[in-house]
């Protein structure tokens, strides 16, 4: 399967040929270094391990540092993801791949962690309408009766209650790509893809078109 690893750049709007305005997601997807191809008679599989950005030598662990070194890159990799693929003979260990395997017009899922929002109550963290303000009532932003009485006589798992929102991984799929700009490692989608400017996200291929 086609794919990268990224970064979330930001949002903007782009502008086609007759007028149209699309508001669009940047994200810089690459450069990838090829830490390891997998194949089916050695591992069983078809794959291709990438490592995406940099990290210092005292945070990279032997395992990754040893990768790294094996693949003939000068820092360990931040991130490394594995993408499997039909074909492991056009990888070749410490090559780079860039945004430039995608073409405008091309369909991505894109996968991110969404933003924390932290500790949040039913009425943000699920659209509770919440309680009446007037004429006696007394639980205006509370979730209502979550007991079964005696029978089962325990709350239900899977309740909806308050608890931690966001910071989930979430995928936004069939994102169409409006614009590739291989030299800077730019891919420009159209909408909104999960998680903070700054987020690592995953490119890959849209399995549904």
């Amino acid at each position: 399967m086609k794919g990268l690893i990224g970064k979330k750049v930001g949002m903007t709007q782009l502008y086609d040929d007759k007028g149209v305005l699309t508001p669009v997601t940047v994200v810089q997807a690459g450069p990838c270094v090829v830490v390891d191809v997998k194949n089916v008679e050695r591992d069983g599989y078809s794959a291709v391990l990438f490592g995406f950005g940099s990290r210092k030598a005292k945070n990279a662990g032997k395992a990754v540092a040893g990768q790294a070194a094996k693949a003939g890159a000068k820092t360990a990799p931040a991130i490394m993801k594995e993408f499997r693929i039909t074909d492991d003979s056009k990888f070749e260990i410490g090559a780079e791949i860039g945004a430039g395997i995608f073409e405008e017009g091309e369909y991505l899922d894109v996968t991110g962690v969404t933003k924390g929002r932290g500790y949040q109550g039913v009425m943000v963290r699920f659209h509770f309408k919440g309680g009446r303000d007037g004429h006696g009532g007394g639980w205006h932003r509370k979730p209502g009766s979550i007991g079964c009485r005696e029978s089962p006589g325990n709350i239900i798992k899977g309740k909806k209650m308050p608890g931690q929102h966001g910071s989930v991984k979430r995928t936004v799929q069939n994102l169409r790509i409006v614009k590739v700009d291989a030299a800077e490692n730019l891919i420009f989608v159209s909408g909104a893809i999960p998680g903070p400017n700054g987020g690592t996200v995953l490119v890959r291929k849209a399995i549904k078109k």
